[in-house]
């Protein structure tokens, strides 16, 4: 297939205590080359060690609002007094560079993109069973036991629109997963949907070749 196919936007969801994240950095550590992570615009100050362009695209409020006016985020929202979003531009850029753009946003803001971007491919990230999630986020250590239950409660919300996604991928075995992941994106290159273009070609030439060309 042409090595410059255009690149497939893909978000990433899942409970929290799932792995997801480990999931992504793990697929960029093997496929750098596929991948591209999608970087967000903020308004928050950079912390230590944070670069412009690398973390995030550090904005003033005045920018990010100009933005928003631009139409040039694909979704945006306001979390404690600062502006998160996902810049159009830098997406569009890496898809074009034939790079598999991996954005990692929860159901809603998901399903936004789905609608905006049809073409998307929406995967959600799963333990193997809700016990073995209750274990990941005790074991963090990081949270009192009512946060936890918070974060168990809101997982059963979030359960409710697993149907919305195109694939569940169960990250049980990390290594296991990651190949798996990798796998559904490849592949996924390979519809005939996604490659409307070279059938047209090949079409073409057939036709030529019909008519004695």
């Amino acid at each position: 297939m042409d090595q410059k196919q255009r690149g497939i936007l893909i978000v990433f969801s899942g409970f929290s205590g799932s792995g997801k994240g480990t999931v992504m950095k793990e697929l960029m550590n093997r496929y750098e080359e596929y991948y591209a992570l999608s970087i967000s615009a903020t308004t928050r100050q950079p912390r230590d060690g944070e670069a412009d362009g690398r973390e995030y695209f550090f904005k003033t409020r005045k920018e990010f609002e100009k933005m928003i006016e631009k139409n040039e985020l694909i979704e945006y929202a306001l979390y404690v007094e600062n502006y998160y979003g996902t810049p159009k531009a830098y997406v569009e850029e890496q898809l074009e560079a034939g790079k598999d753009v991996i954005l990692e946003i929860e159901i809603q803001g998901a399903l936004k993109i789905k609608e905006l971007f049809p073409d998307t491919l929406l995967m959600f990230v799963t333990p193997p069973d809700a016990a073995t999630l209750k274990e990941r986020l005790i074991g963090r250590g990081t949270e009192p036991i009512d946060v936890v239950n918070a974060r168990l409660s809101r997982a059963f919300e979030e359960s409710l629109g697993v149907e919305a996604y195109d694939y569940l991928i169960v990250n049980d075995a990390l290594d296991v997963c990651v190949e798996e992941v990798h796998s559904i994106i490849r592949n996924e290159h390979q519809k005939v949907s996604r490659n409307q273009e070279f059938i047209n070609r090949i079409k073409e030439e057939l036709k030529g070749f019909s008519k004695g060309e």
